[in-house]
């Protein structure tokens, strides 16, 4: 592995974390273009393992990962093990209220990969709180995006320059 490269990796129910992860690639790829945007349904442990640094997007689901996420993290979590101590991470949350339940989940499956998070959790609230707004298309305002936007390009600019 060589070259710094940044897995960005989403599952997204309603569009808000999919435009989360899209902005984010955006903006790491201002910096450098070596990200890769994956699906968490259709990730590879070898996707992984190629990747320098991580950033982990999903929605919270009844105050936790999503199962979609999980299900990547129980894929994952075994091929991997023992193959990307040290390597930086992030995460990006959008939450209906809160997203804390959502990001202590993904600290806890990391821990035993022993990543490194590298930057403070980005969690978007939509403040979706009725089965209709939960269920419903999301919509990420500018200022959130640009945030997303942000992350992506900080943890891009922090594996480039060997930062991280």
């Amino acid at each position: 592995m060589s070259a710094a490269t940044l897995a960005i990796v989403w599952h997204s129910r309603t569009g808000a974390a999919q435009a989360m992860a899209r902005a984010a690639a955006a903006g790491a790829r201002a910096v450098a273009p070596a990200v890769r945007l994956l699906a968490a349904a259709r990730v590879r442990p070898d996707e992984l393992a190629a990747a320098t640094g991580y950033l982990f997007v999903c929605p919270e689901n009844l105050g936790s990962l999503s199962g979609a996420m999980k299900e990547m993290f129980d894929r994952a979590y075994y091929p991997l093990l023992g193959r990307i101590e040290g390597r930086p991470y992030a995460t990006a949350i959008a939450a209906g209220s809160d997203g804390r339940g959502a990001e202590a989940q993904i600290d806890r499956i990391v821990t035993g990969w022993r990543l490194r998070r590298v930057a403070e959790s980005l969690i978007v609230c939509l403040d979706a709180q009725t089965p209709a707004q939960i269920l419903a298309p999301k919509h990420v305002c500018a200022a959130d995006l640009a945030r997303s936007r942000e992350l992506g390009a900080t943890l891009m600019a922090g594996l480039a320059m060997g930062v991280f």
